[in-house]
């Protein structure tokens, strides 16, 4: 979604969303509490990437959670279950989850080549106007193509036709574009905690996450939350604005520039794996590290502070992530507050409306988003300690349904960060 940009001494104007990062919220259940728990086996935690599970298991086509909580595996015909349970045993053991209670669904095409597809796809599709997102989608199997319009159909499915690509293996979709959204409004927080309203010249936006770079005392936010998007140039920062607090904050020191005819960069486009920069202190006593503003509750509208989130841990440094489709996941942001919802796609390629960029492998989620909720940290878990997931970058124009660049693109691009 867009940053908000600043009319006046303290006035805000609300930006329209369009689909770079935020909005919708449906609310899979958590799996069955009786449901027996899976021995803990040599496998990790953490969800195995795409890569990992089809390296693993014979036949893979796909996994996520249903939407009341299931762990479902798409798997090619004659492929046997038992890979796949070896494969996501510690996960599930981690969630109490039976690898009994994997749902296993019959896959039309394996992984690897809906990969393959998604790669062409994108150069392609997205040069059609109207198309919104390229993406392998885990929860039919197919890919996925996001239209503005059902007239932009015909062309996205001509082009995917020239690429050899079966009609069958082809879904394409209507969606709202995606925007960038650039309060926890109004206060002066210090040491700074994420999710708090951040002003750049002539802007506002919101923390990401307070993060170490060597040691540098720094925040992470949207790389669109600067003066440029992509490149340096040391773009300052004031928190709440410049006119309650006069005193600058930090410094953007890395935001690196956007590429043309990079790996699966589409023709004509501008592109990078996150909507990310960084920003050094300037009082190194300013940087709340770890620690994420929370208010009242997800989803109620609530702007107020009550307390706050303590990072404990990150997801995995893999482009893309290790969340899988139905997991609930969080954010803070300065316009919409806390919202929480349901990841609904995972590495998509998205198109950020109005502009020649293209934003390489990032997450949907099913949650509200609003202007200035650009650069929020993403994270799951509400309890004693949440992983933080990545940066918020955008969103669909009807605010609900948010875009997130994952932990993982970040770090690739920004380097390796101490978050807690």
């Amino acid at each position: 979604m867009p940053r908000l940009r600043l009319l006046g001494p303290g006035l805000a104007a609300a930006a329209a969303l369009a689909i770079s990062a935020c909005e919708d919220t449906p609310n899979p259940t958590s799996p069955d509490a009786g449901v027996p728990s899976a021995t803990r086996s040599s496998q990790g935690a953490d969800l195995p990437s795409a890569a990992e599970f089809d390296r693993q298991v014979p036949g893979f086509g796909g996994f996520f959670l249903s939407r009341d909580g299931t762990p479902t595996v798409y798997l090619t015909r004659g492929a046997g279950r038992a890979p796949a349970e070896r494969v996501l045993s510690g996960y599930l053991a981690a969630k109490g989850i039976s690898t009994a209670a994997v749902h296993v669904a019959e896959a039309r095409y394996g992984w690897k080549q809906l990969e393959r597809w998604q790669a062409s796809a994108s150069s392609e599709a997205l040069a059609v106007p109207g198309a919104v997102f390229v993406d392998n989608d885990e929860t039919t199997n197919r890919v996925l193509v996001g239209v503005e319009s059902l007239g932009a159909t015909g062309r996205v499915r001509a082009a995917t036709a020239r690429l050899g690509i079966p009609d069958d293996a082809v879904i394409v979709q209507q969606v709202s574009p995606i925007h960038q959204v650039a309060t926890l409004q109004n206060v002066v927080d210090r040491p700074v905690r994420a999710g708090v309203q951040i002003n750049f010249p002539g802007f506002l936006c919101s923390v990401g996450f307070n993060a170490t770079s060597g040691t540098q005392k720094s925040f992470i936010t949207a790389s669109h939350c600067t003066t440029t998007q992509g490149g340096v140039e040391s773009t300052p920062y004031w928190q709440p604005l410049q006119s309650t607090a006069p005193t600058q904050i930090a410094t953007e020191v890395a935001d690196p520039k956007y590429v043309r005819r990079g790996a699966g960069c589409p023709n004509g486009r501008r592109c990078r794996y996150s909507d990310a920069s960084r920003a050094a202190y300037i009082n190194g006593a300013n940087q709340a590290l770890g620690k994420i503003a929370s208010t009242s509750g997800a989803n109620n509208g609530s702007l107020t502070i009550t307390g706050s989130f303590t990072i404990t841990s990150d997801d995995c440094s893999t482009r893309g992530g290790c969340l899988a489709v139905g997991t609930i996941v969080n954010k803070v942001g300065r316009t919409t507050g806390w919202t929480a919802g349901a990841i609904t796609n995972t590495c998509v390629n998205t198109g950020v409306s109005g502009s020649n960029i293209v934003q390489l492998c990032q997450t949907f989620v099913s949650a509200g988003v609003g202007g200035g909720d650009s650069g929020s940290d993403v994270f799951q878990g509400t309890g004693s300690g949440v992983k933080l997931a990545g940066i918020l970058w955008g969103g669909s124009s009807d605010g609900r349904q948010f875009v997130f660049s994952p932990f993982g693109n970040v770090v690739s691009e920004l380097g390796t960060l101490v978050t807690h």
